[in-house]
C-alpha cells in the first residue's frame, strides 16, 4: 500500500502539530469515514501514535507519523496528503466507492426502525439539525443497513458546496461518537440538483 504525502503538506501538518499539547506524541490520523456521491469522506485529526494498532499503517517520512487505520487502507491505497490552491490540506485520491448510492435506494421500513436507526435518527433530530438549520439545512435519515447509515441532506446543504464538510466533520463525526456501533455514514443526495451544485458533469 501506497500513501504520499508532498513536502508542502507536510510543513503544515509539523506547524499544526507544534500547537497542539503534547506534540512529540501525536501522529496525523486519516480515516475514510463514508462517501459523498462518488467521494470518500475523511476524518483528519490529531491523537497519540500509541493508539496505533499493529494492523494499522504508520509512515515516518516526517516529523509528524502519519497514521492510516486498518479499515482505511485499502481505500487510501494510492492517495496523497497535498495542498489545494489555498493551502488547506487536501486529499488526493484514485479510489472511489465501489458503489455510489442512489438517493432512491429502498432499504424497506425496517431500514428505518431498528435500533441503530431509531437512535441516528435522535442524533439527527437533537443534535444536527438545530445546528444547520441556521443555515436553511437539514439532514434526514435514509435508512440503516448493517454497519452503514445513509443519510440525505436538503435546504441549504442540498448543493452546498461545503457538503462533504458537513457531512465528514459534522454529521459522520456526532453520529458515530453517539452510535459507535455506526462504521460507516453515506450521503445520497443528489447535490448536482441543488441551488449551488457541488458536483458537477466533467466538461465533455
Amino acid at each position: 500500500m501506497s500513501f504520499s504525502v508532498s513536502e508542502s503538506a507536510q510543513k503544515v501538518v509539523d506547524e499544526a502539530r507544534r500547537s497542539e499539547a503534547d506534540p512529540d506524541t501525536l501522529g496525523l490520523w486519516i480515516e475514510v469515514v463514508g462517501a459523498s456521491g462518488e467521494s470518500y469522506t475523511y476524518d483528519v485529526y490529531f491523537q497519540e501514535t500509541k493508539h496505533a494498532s499493529l494492523d494499522d499503517l504508520v509512515i515516518r517520512d516526517g516529523d509528524t507519523p502519519i497514521v492510516i487505520p486498518n479499515n482505511s487502507i485499502d481505500a487510501l491505497s494510492g492517495a496523497k496528503l497535498d495542498l489545494d490552491d489555498e493551502g488547506g490540506l487536501v486529499i488526493v485520491n484514485p479510489n472511489s466507492p465501489s458503489v455510489a448510492p442512489k438517493v432512491d435506494l429502498d432499504f424497506g421500513p425496517e431500514a428505518l426502525t431498528n435500533e441503530l436507526a431509531l437512535r441516528v435518527s435522535a442524533v439527527l433530530a437533537d443534535e444536527i439539525n438545530p445546528s444547520i438549520a441556521a443555515h436553511g439545512g437539514r439532514a434526514d435519515l435514509v435508512g440503516v443497513v448493517e454497519d452503514t447509515a445513509y443519510v440525505v441532506m436538503g435546504g441549504g446543504c442540498q448543493g452546498c458546496g461545503l457538503a462533504a464538510v458537513t457531512l465528514s466533520q459534522g454529521i459522520t463525526v456526532a453520529i458515530r461518537e453517539a452510535v459507535p456501533e455506526i462504521k460507516q455514514v453515506v450521503d445520497v443526495t443528489d447535490h448536482a440538483s441543488g441551488s449551488n451544485p457541488f458536483y458537477q458533469e466533467a466538461k465533455k
